[in-house]
């Protein structure tokens, strides 16, 4: 198996990279300074992508940050789509 990037949750700036395959760490990150989560790069990169173009299919805007890594997760490491999501009050 290759190795795979994960990046800070507090900062986005720092990653680390480690040679399994995870949806999330939590490490100290030494950019921050904090106790971090470091997400897998992939789902990164899918949030970046619906920050810079939201969907359509959901009301992007209103989930908060934890939410939106959340829905990006299970998007990229699971069988779920957008459909599979409801945004409730």
């Amino acid at each position: 198996m290759s190795s795979r990037q994960y990046r800070c949750l507090n900062c986005l700036e720092h990653t680390v990279t480690r040679s399994f395959d995870a949806s999330h760490l939590s490490v100290t990150c030494p950019t921050c300074g904090s106790f971090e989560r470091f997400v897998n790069e992939d789902v990164y990169q899918q949030y970046e992508t619906f920050e810079e173009s939201p969907p359509t299919e959901i009301d992007w805007d209103r989930l908060d940050r934890m939410e939106k890594f959340l829905v990006c997760e299970r998007l990229v490491r699971s069988t779920k789509t957008l459909a599979d999501f409801e945004i409730v009050e």
